[in-house]
C-alpha cells in the first residue's frame, strides 16, 4: 500500500505534532511548578496556649517576685529543618504573681504590675515579639536546635530590639521552643523604683533589670 501525503494528511499532521508539544509544555510546568511549590512549602507551628509559658522575676533590694504571663495566638514557621520566622502574643493582662502567698498582698502587686507605674495593661493589654532572624548559637553545643534569635520585642507600645540564645526542636508535627533573657525594663519606659532615674531609694529600689523565660509546645499546618 502506498501512502500519499496530501495537504490535508500533513496539515492534519502538523496539527497532531503542535498539540503533543502543547500537552507535554503544560505536563512540564506543571510539574516544574509541584517541585517550586514543594521546595518553597513553609510549616506554621500554632502556640499551643495552655500548653505553653512565659515566666518573669524581678528583683529589688530586699528580695524578688515571681510569676507568669499567658500566651495569646502565638506562631512560629519553619522552612525545611530551619526556623524562619515566630510572632509571640503576650497578655499583659494575665500577670500572675507566684511567690506571695497572701491573697491581699498578691492582689496588690498584681494590680500594681498593671498600673501605669509599670506595665499599663489597661492600655496596652498586648507585648509581642516579632522575630527578624535567626543563626546558629556558636557558643552552644548543637548548631542544628541551638541559635540566637533577633527580634523586635513591644511593650507599651514602645519597640526595641533584643538578642538572646533559644534552643528549637522539632519532632513530627510538634516543635517546643526554649529561651531566657534579662532584659532593661526601662527601655520601655518602666522607670518605676529605679535607681537610675530616682535617687535615695534606699531600700525601696527596683533594679531595671528582669528576666523572662519561656517554653513554647506549638503544632503544625503547612502552607505554601
Amino acid at each position: 500500500m502506498v501512502y500519499v501525503c496530501n495537504e490535508n494528511n500533513f496539515k492534519k499532521t502538523e496539527k497532531m505534532k503542535q498539540f503533543s508539544f502543547i500537552i507535554l509544555s503544560a505536563l512540564l510546568l506543571s510539574l516544574g511548578a509541584t517541585a517550586n511549590d514543594s521546595e518553597d512549602a513553609k510549616t506554621v507551628y500554632k502556640v499551643e496556649t495552655d500548653k505553653s509559658k512565659v515566666l518573669w522575676v524581678g528583683k529589688k533590694v530586699t528580695g524578688q517576685h515571681n510569676g507568669t504571663l499567658n500566651l495569646e495566638k502565638s506562631e512560629v514557621w519553619v522552612e525545611g529543618n530551619d526556623v524562619v520566622h515566630a510572632n509571640i502574643e503576650m497578655d499583659m493582662t494575665s500577670i500572675v504573681v507566684e511567690d506571695l502567698t497572701n491573697p491581699q498582698w498578691n492582689k496588690k502587686l498584681v494590680d500594681h504590675l498593671k498600673s501605669d507605674d509599670f506595665f499599663s495593661s489597661e492600655k496596652f493589654p498586648k507585648a509581642n515579639f516579632v522575630t527578624t532572624g535567626f543563626k546558629p548559637n556558636a557558643e552552644g553545643n548543637d548548631s542544628d536546635t541551638e541559635f540566637i534569635v533577633t527580634g523586635d520585642l513591644t511593650i507599651k507600645g514602645i519597640t526595641n530590639e533584643i538578642s538572646f540564645p533559644v534552643s528549637v526542636e522539632i519532632s513530627d508535627n510538634q516543635l517546643t521552643a526554649k529561651g531566657k533573657t534579662t532584659l532593661d525594663r526601662t527601655r520601655w519606659d518602666v522607670k518605676y523604683g529605679s535607681g537610675s532615674f530616682f535617687k535615695g531609694l534606699g531600700d525601696n529600689m527596683i533594679y531595671d533589670d528582669f528576666e523572662i523565660e519561656f517554653d513554647l509546645v506549638a503544632t503544625t499546618e503547612m502552607v505554601n
